[in-house]
Order: structure tokens, then sequence, then C-alpha cells
């Protein structure tokens, strides 16, 4: 499709407005991270690097990061088990109730964060009676983190179709063998991006952990919301804060790269 001149003007000053929308405020909690002040005050009037320094020796926020990981990559654990049998499922069999069963994997995600943390906490503490922990926070998040195993996995699934498997068995492998030399090969990029969506996913999370998470179990985004409006508490949070914009550089890069991987057939 071909633009005239103005138009494509037009277009690059939306993209740029948007663009500058979103990381125009990340670049001010970035700045603001090393603000000598002790509140948020804009602009900075002196630049330091004492709260870095703070924040390193800081144990709550130590504990909040730990809490953080472990979390997210038990929940990413269940996910991709869980995720990548149901895309093999739905892709790979014809069953009743298979558009059904493919509506209710996606709803979680779909629905306000409010109304899944409401329905897990009810579920967890009135129907099923258990004491909230560690736990009933995994499998909260394992809850919408199955969704982008299960997208990704199934996409990959229809892009690559049957030909190769069936072209394995008629030379002689096995299922198993079929699976491990010739599937998991061309789904392997596409199932780790998954798992790195989903680890980002459950780190970030703040609104199911409030409501499934007991007293004790403080997770990274819910110290920052704590930690938010205490006083001379701005410029950790703000150190927090940019540290965890800086690296979320990492997973999303990798998480592209892998995405991005060539489906090309593997060897028998």
């Amino acid at each position: 499709m071909n633009f005239s001149g103005p138009a494509r003007w037009a277009f690059r000053l939306a993209m740029a407005l948007g663009l500058a929308f979103v990381y125009v405020p990340l670049a001010v909690v970035v700045i603001n991270s090393f603000n000598a002040s002790t509140v948020f005050a804009w602009p900075p009037q002196s630049y330091t690097l004492h709260w870095w320094q703070s924040v390193w020796g800081n144990t709550g926020v130590r504990e909040a990061i730990l809490t953080s990981v472990k979390v997210g990559l038990m929940a990413t654990a269940v996910a991709m088990t869980l995720g990548a049998l149901l895309a093999f499922a739905l892709s790979r069999y014809k069953f009743f109730g298979r558009q059904t069963l493919s509506l209710l994997v996606i709803l979680p995600i779909a629905l306000p964060g409010i109304v899944t943390a409401l329905a897990l906490r009810t579920a967890f503490r009135t129907i099923l009676s258990i004491e909230l922990s560690i736990w009933t926070v995994v499998v909260a998040h394992s809850t919408f983190c199955i969704v982008v195993i299960y997208n990704n996995v199934i996409a990959r699934l229809r892009r690559l179709g049957t030909s190769l498997e069936e072209a394995s068995m008629d030379l002689g492998a096995d299922t198993f063998t079929t699976f491990r030399r010739v599937t998991f090969p061309n789904l392997r990029g596409a199932f780790l991006a998954g798992g790195v969506l989903a680890f980002g996913l459950s780190f970030d999370e703040i609104v199911v952990t409030l409501f499934t998470a007991p007293p004790g179990v403080t997770t990274l985004p819910i110290w920052i919301f704590q930690n938010l409006f205490r006083p001379n508490q701005a410029p950790v949070v703000n150190v927090v804060a940019a540290a965890l914009v800086m690296l979320s550089v990492i997973p999303i890069y990798i998480s592209q790269r892998l995405a991005g991987e060539s489906t090309g057939g593997g060897r028998i």
C-alpha cells in the first residue's frame, strides 16, 4: 500500500507520540532513581548513587525478589507442562467439546484480574478450605501463565502441521523417537519463548497475588506497592523500578529471538 508524503509523516508522528507515551515515563523513573531528593521531585536538582547502594543492602528487597523468582519459576514449570499438553491435545485430536475447552483455557487471561483473584480466593478459602500459602500463589499464577504457553505452542503446532511426523513414522521411527527428534526440535523455540513470557507475567502480577498470598509472603510487586507512599521510601522504590525496567530488556529480547526461530524439520 502506497501513502502520500503527508500521510507517511502523519503515521510517523502518531508512532512517535505513541512510543513517547510509553517510554518517556519509564525514562523519568530511571533518571529519578539517581535523584538525591527523598521525594518524587522533577526535575532532579542533584544526583547520587546512594539509593542504589541502599537497595543493594536492603533485606526486604532481596527477600521479595527471591519470593518472586521462586513463585515465577514454579508457576512457569506447571504452566509449561499443562499448557504444552493442552496444546497437543487440542491441535492433534478431535473430540466433543474441543472448542469449549480451548475457550476455557484462554478465559483466565481475558478476565479482569480482580475477578480471577476473587474467584481463586473463594475457591481456596471457602470451597476447598485451604489455607493460603506460597503454593496457592503458584497455583493462581499458573492459571494465566498456561495461556501464554498454550498460545505459543499451539500456534507453532498448527504452522508445523503433521507431514514431518508422518514422514518420520513412515521411515520406521516410533512415537517417542518422532517426538524427540522431529516434533520437539521444531517446538523448542516457541516452548522456551512462552516460558520466558510466562515467568515475566508471573513476576509482574500483583492483583492475583494480593488475594491469594498469606501475610509474610511478599513478592516484589507487592513490596513496591506497600512501600510506594511510605516516608523516605520513594527513592528506593524508584531504584527497584528502574532496575526492573533495565532487566526486563533481557527476557524480552530472548523471547523474541526464540519465537523467531526457524521451524525447519529435525533429523531422524
